[in-house]
């Protein structure tokens, strides 16, 4: 029989620290890099290193292990030593005022010149007032408005004394101008003009209408007299604007002469504001000093729009978006509203990380990029174009109707680090053909580390890390101990450590708590065993509650006594980050019938993929073991007994096959054992996840009612080294109240169950007493039972009644 009985000994590693002379983790040199994650740290510094397109870095590795420390870290001391940065501006494009222009300069200089070109605008909101109130300004003008004036009365004149010559007076009315007859210097009344002759009438007529032609020639010549001084005003208020203006932008030309795109910028403004210079000019002449700025706020056509600010910046940016959706990506323009309707500008545009990152390092989680509408295809775009358009949401999915602004693009020069799991990691590997193209480098985080002699002392110092880098008092070397132990426990192997450094830190936080309130100066061994304790007394409500269920017979579970078709199987309950084991009741049937096993749990959409698999797996066992050259007549189910949410995992194979096999045979399986175990084709016991806990929840029930010193919990030989017990658990099998198998073969399981051995094949028999020789002769009962109905025609009835 390859069943094997494991002594205390073997139920769990103990940590010795003998080759480290330290009293305390304070004793300790703290590690440079984090343990156990060279791949990983050498792919992200390749990534981060190599100056190629495509070469941006996916990090990808179970939770907790420290990703965003390391990758920090990395870019920390990289980012240092990192090129020139700039600033990014939007600023007015006078000639298409909806393609704002895109100005790149040295860090610094975009905040300066914004706050300089405000004070141009309040400048001239100062000066262009006071020198169209200047005693100069006024006498200009005055002359041109004397002179149209003089051309006026001339023109008049000259028509006023031809008039008088030809006895008629020019008259100037409300109305206008008009002509009278005249005699001897009097205007003729309408009586008098009524008593003349009519030969005398008709003449004056004649020069009135004649003269009245020459007035209306006269007249048509003054709106081009007031045009003429309209344009020679306009000449001389831009020959003013054109002083007042130029007069701060040659300031502003000298302070900035060494950098081209500003200067060609000023050239654009400086035509612009000579142009409009009496948008500048108040309706009200007596304009408060003091709302100067409050109106230069509203001049946005000579603002600056630094929209990327790297004034205080040191070397290259490193920037974490916790919220990556498209807009926060590649940036937005905003709008405000206005009586109804919604208006914008370049000032509204607003930069995303994009943006904040160019020229460093964007670190992203996957997760959340994924989940944001079209967040990751303007990532893609991006990095595929090298330059950040700037478009909304909406305009990218065809939805916008309205009309927006086209700004300049940016060009990007960034490396982008995505973090996630490792399933996002494959499937988008698999899924998206871009992907590969854009992220060359996969950065793989290990969960655990060897745990030999080096291991442990590197984990040590790991643990001298976290309690420095979180500022606890420092860990006796028994609690360092004991904290490695805890690590195995958590990678559910005794010969590995888990590297999840936020649970290890967790509990280190909660132990240097208790220590604290002990009033011990270093944390003790016991001071770590109490957090540990207190940690899983937090999350032990459920499993109290299915234990008293248990012991109050709510569920059954048998711990003594033997029974046919029925076998305690062994489970593992995850509830966030706590999972605790705990037992179910599999019983099985079996009668006359085709062959087929149904499985109930599949049958009712309750079992998983994993758990069907392994019913069809045993399955297979059981047709090709006692039935190879013949049908098997059987028709049998099996279920887990008061089970009401979902069964996954095929762990529980080998004690499904073992129930099924006394149902066939009627063989009383022993209640004061617990088995679990996955099982393969050929009847090979292979290794389970949650080992630990499955045998500490079978160990609390026959502990709750009471040892009786013949209890156990059966399990792979291939988890023997995953085994990390609690202190009572291994107690008790010191004391030969509790045991632990493994077995290599599901016959091996069956053997320790029913107290048979599985018996030796000779000649197409197996020994007498055996219980493969039990079961063979069921079926072959089976076999003569069917062949006793009447005749073949029955058989499909039959088939279909089992069915």
């Amino acid at each position: 029989m390859a069943i094997e009985e494991l002594g205390a000994d073997h139920l769990y590693q103990h940590c010795r620290l003998d080759g480290m002379k330290f009293k305390t983790t304070a004793d300790l040199d703290t590690l440079d890099q984090p343990l156990g994650q060279e791949r990983a740290l050498e792919a992200i510094e390749f990534g981060v290193d190599i100056e190629r397109s495509g070469f941006n870095v996916f990090a990808f590795g179970p939770t907790g292990v420290g990703k965003h420390r390391l990758i920090r870290s990395i870019l920390e001391r990289r980012a240092g030593n990192g090129g020139k940065q700039y600033d990014w501006c939007y600023v007015s494009n006078f000639k298409h005022p909806e393609k704002p222009r895109l100005l790149k300069l040295d860090a610094g200089l975009g905040a300066q010149l914004a706050k300089d070109m405000l004070q141009f605008i309040e400048d001239l909101l100062t000066s262009l007032p006071s020198s169209f109130q200047s005693d100069e300004y006024r006498t200009r003008r005055q002359e041109i408005e004397d002179e149209m004036t003089e051309h006026y009365e001339e023109a008049f004149s000259k028509l006023g004394a031809v008039a008088r010559e030809r006895n008629v007076a020019l008259l100037r009315t409300p109305a206008g101008y008009t002509l009278a007859p005249t005699k001897d210097g009097e205007i003729v009344t309408p009586e008098e003009f009524a008593k003349l002759s009519p030969k005398e009438q008709e003449e004056i007529q004649e020069v009135i209408n004649e003269l009245q032609s020459e007035l209306q020639e006269v007249v048509k010549k003054l709106p081009m007299l007031r045009r003429e001084a309209s344009h020679r005003i306009k000449a001389l208020n831009q020959e003013i604007n054109q002083l007042t203006v130029e007069q701060f932008i040659a300031w502003l030309e000298n302070k900035y002469h060494e950098h081209p795109q500003i200067i060609a910028y000023l050239e654009e403004v400086k035509d612009f504001a000579i142009e409009n210079a009496e948008d500048f000019l108040p309706e009200d002449e007596n304009v408060e000093v003091e709302r100067v700025k409050q109106q230069a706020r509203r001049y946005s056509a000579f603002q600056v729009n630094v929209f990327v600010d790297n004034t205080d910046s040191q070397g290259q940016p490193i920037v974490f978006e916790e919220n990556p959706t498209f807009q926060n990506l590649v940036g937005r323009v905003e709008y405000i509203s206005q009586m109804g309707t919604l208006l914008t500008d370049f000032t509204l545009i607003k930069g995303g990380a994009l943006h904040r990152a160019n020229g460093g390092y964007l670190i992203i989680e996957a997760r959340k990029l994924l989940s944001h509408l079209y967040a990751w295809e303007g990532l893609k775009r991006a990095l595929q174009s090298h330059e950040i358009k700037i478009t909304s949401l909406q305009e990218v999915l065809s939805l916008n109707s309205t009309v927006s602004l086209e700004p300049e693009s940016v060009p990007l020069d960034v490396k982008v680090i995505l973090v996630g799991e490792p399933i996002l990691y494959y499937l988008l590997n698999r899924y998206d053909p871009e992907f590969g193209q854009l992220f060359h480098v996969a950065a793989d985080f290990s969960a655990d580390t060897d745990r030999d002699t080096l291991g442990q002392e590197m984990y040590a110092r790991m643990v001298a890390t976290l309690q420095q880098g979180k500022d606890l008092q420092a860990l006796d070397k028994a609690a360092v101990e004991r904290v490695i132990e805890h690590a195995g426990r958590l990678a559910e192997d005794g010969e590995k450590l888990s590297l999840n450094q936020d649970q290890l830190g967790q509990m280190m936080q909660e132990a240097d708590y208790w220590a604290r309130q002990a009033g011990h100066r270093a944390t003790k061994q016991e001071d770590v065993e109490l957090a540990i304790r207190k940690q899983e007394n937090r999350h032990s409500k459920v499993r109290e509650q299915l234990s008293e269920q248990v012991l109050r017979e709510l569920r059954m579970i048998d711990t003594a006594g033997d029974k046919v078709a029925q076998v305690n199987g062994l489970s593992v309950l995850q509830l966030g980050e706590h999972s605790f084991g705990s037992a179910s009741r599999i019983t099985a049937t079996a009668r006359l019938g085709s062959g087929k096993v149904i499985d109930i749990e599949r049958e009712v959409k309750l079992g998983g993929e994993i758990h069907s698999k392994g019913v069809l797996i045993l399955s297979a066992y059981l047709a090709n073991r006692y039935a190879r050259e013949r049908p098997l007549p059987l028709a049998a189910s099996l279920v887990f007994e008061q089970s009401y949410g979902g069964v996954d995992g095929d762990s529980a194979s080998c004690a499904e096959l073992c129930v099924l096999l006394s149902a066939i045979a009627d063989l009383p399986l022993s209640q004061n054992l617990a088995v679990t175990g996955s099982m393969n084709q050929l009847g090979e016991v292979q290794a389970i996840g949650g080992v630990n806990q499955k045998v500490e929840g079978f160990f609390d029930i026959c502990q709750a009612r009471g040892l009786t010193g013949d209890q156990g919990v059966i399990i792979p030989a291939a988890n023997r080294v995953h085994l990390m017990l609690r202190e009572d658990v291994r107690e008790a099998v010191a004391a030969g109240t509790f045991h632990i198998y493994t077995a290599v073969h599901v016959e091996d399981v069956m053997q320790q169950l029913k107290g048979l051995a599985p018996g030796e094949l000779v000649d197409g028999e197996y020994s007498e007493g055996s219980f493969n020789r039990r079961i063979c002769d069921r079926i072959d009962q089976l076999q003569v039972l069917r062949q006793s109905f009447n005749g073949r025609e029955h058989e499909p009835e039959q088939a279909d009644r089992d069915e």
